[in-house]
């Protein structure tokens, strides 16, 4: 028995709702609707409503729906969760949606709201119930209905609820669902797209389809990426690129080397355009991490530096927004996306392409974990730092094939080896992290940061400190290397690789 439920549902349900009976129990309005008019927020990925709930501005608050029921606190339009007022929508969102991400406007809508209450066959109250319909105009319409027991009427709730489900004028959806029936095409995009492909489809079509759509992934996230609305427009927008070029890097033999070299060369001039304000962006959203890790006494430093770099982010955002905008930009994404377009009609086929998916993916990878195994198997302390580094680029070449080619194999036979490598790669994460954070303050060290000679030294000194930490860091991160890899070649994770990569032939 529960003591609360909630209903989402396709189209406004009062009609149904006035006229549902359970047993003697009857659904009645407790009071007249009232109606306001409303915005509806979610993040680009759609975070919200993924997690089940739906938040709406109002001229007198906010109010977030799903859950046990509506939450409300004061406060205009929502941003970043952080610099939202204090309150209990503000508390629930820091659970559901990431920092970085900023809550956006998807629409205006009509909120209808009215209260209605179970009844027994004397009139008394079991249950009570807040019904809230969203109203987007042209007949798209949705509803939450959320239901609650009074003490000991659990029974009553229960009752209410299978009646309800049995209803067939009553269109059950979830909170996503609701977002596509009330906005249609503004429902969280998926950022890892389905693509389909079965084992015996040709590794040309699957490494096409794949770029395909990562490169319309990007493109999606080209226009939140001029207007600076959040820093994961331009991270997602890198990562969709990178996996492009990862592709046309990792298939071997798929197209022709001519094919393979001026590709790799189109991609990466468009992600070395990227590269400067991302830098930035990593350094501002490490920020309070940053001035944590220093003394107190020379935190002021930092803030000066942060402030610097703000300045530096301003005008590298504009630059890139001005190149997003440009037509030079246009033309050469409309030349790559005719290219891919067709399945590839105008890509040349290289000796592999007509493999197919699989036998191509048991090669690559088992190739791979070969490589990472015969690298990792002869780390210890005295291997220099370039190793490491090493290691850490073909354990995420190796992710991305597992990744690209999970389609083909058993979902919960890769899942575990993911789930290893990644715990893997996470030391190698923070080890190569500390490094290139290290090589980038240092050249702000030497290029000499800051406006006046005292302001200078001040930033000098703060980032001495944190050079100092961030050195302890990635020593702590190289001593773990050797731990992790023996984790991760556990004899299961050993034996999932061998079934499912290796084949007949293949070298062990």
């Amino acid at each position: 028995m529960t003591s609360y439920f909630s209903l989402w549902t396709a189209g406004d349900p009062r009609p149904a709702l006035y006229s549902t009976r359970s047993g003697k129990d009857r659904l009645v309005p407790r009071e007249e609707p009232s109606d306001t008019p409303a915005v509806l927020h979610d993040t680009f990925d759609g975070q919200l409503a993924a997690a089940g709930r739906l938040l709406l501005s109002q001229d007198d608050g906010l109010i977030l729906l799903g859950g046990a029921g509506p939450l409300r606190q004061a406060g205009g339009p929502p941003g970043f969760v952080a610099d939202m007022e204090t309150g209990p929508v503000k508390d629930a969102l820091s659970a559901m949606v990431s920092p970085l991400r900023r809550l956006s406007p998807l629409g205006e809508v009509t909120l209808v709201r009215q209260k209605l209450a179970l009844l027994d066959d004397l009139d008394k109250t079991q249950v009570r119930c807040d019904l809230v319909v969203l109203d987007a105009g042209e007949g798209r319409e949705t509803a939450l209905l959320s239901a609650a027991a009074l003490r000991g009427y659990d029974r009553a709730l229960d009752r209410l609820s299978n009646s309800l489900g049995a209803r067939d004028d009553i269109g059950r959806i979830d909170a996503r669902g609701a977002v596509a029936t009330l906005f249609p095409g503004k429902a969280g995009r998926d950022l890892k797209p389905d693509i389909a492909m079965t084992p015996r489809t040709t590794a040309f079509r699957a490494a096409t389809d794949i770029i395909h759509a990562h490169l319309d992934l990007a493109r999606m996230h080209e226009a939140g990426t001029i207007a600076d609305i959040d820093s994961e427009f331009l991270h997602q927008y890198r990562v969709a690129l990178r996996k492009v070029r990862s592709v046309i890097s990792l298939f071997k033999g798929v197209y022709t080397p001519e094919e393979t070299a001026d590709l790799k060369a189109r991609f990466g001039a468009l992600m070395a355009e990227t590269g400067h304000l991302r830098d930035l962006d990593v350094y501002l959203i490490a920020r309070e991490s940053y001035l944590a890790l220093v003394p107190a006494p020379l935190r002021p430093g930092l803030e000066l530096l942060f402030e610097d770099i703000a300045s530096e982010r301003a005008e590298a955002q504009a630059d890139l927004a001005r190149y997003l905008g440009s037509d030079a930009y246009a033309r050469e994404m409309r030349r790559l996306q005719k290219r891919i377009a067709k399945g590839g009609k105008k890509l040349a086929k290289g000796p592999e392409a007509d493999r197919p998916a699989r036998d191509l993916a048991q090669r690559l990878i088992w190739k791979r974990y070969r490589k990472v195994c015969a690298i990792a198997r002869t780390i210890d302390a005295a291997t220099p730092d370039e190793q490491v580094h090493e290691l850490r680029i073909h354990c995420k070449k190796l992710r991305y094939l597992m990744e690209f080619f999970a389609p083909v194999f058993p979902a919960a036979e890769v899942k575990p080896l993911l789930k290893a490598l990644k715990g893997l790669q996470d030391v190698l994460g923070t080890f190569n992290d500390c490094a290139v954070q290290k090589e980038a303050l240092e050249g702000r060290l030497t290029s000499g940061s800051g406006n006046s000679s005292a302001r200078k030294l001040e930033i000098a000194k703060s980032i001495g400190a944190l050079l100092t930490v961030l050195d302890q860091r990635q020593r702590v991160a190289r001593s773990e290397v050797e731990a992790r890899f023996a984790a991760f070649d556990a004899p299961a994770t050993r034996a999932g690789f061998t079934k499912l990569f290796k084949t007949a032939g293949a070298k062990p």
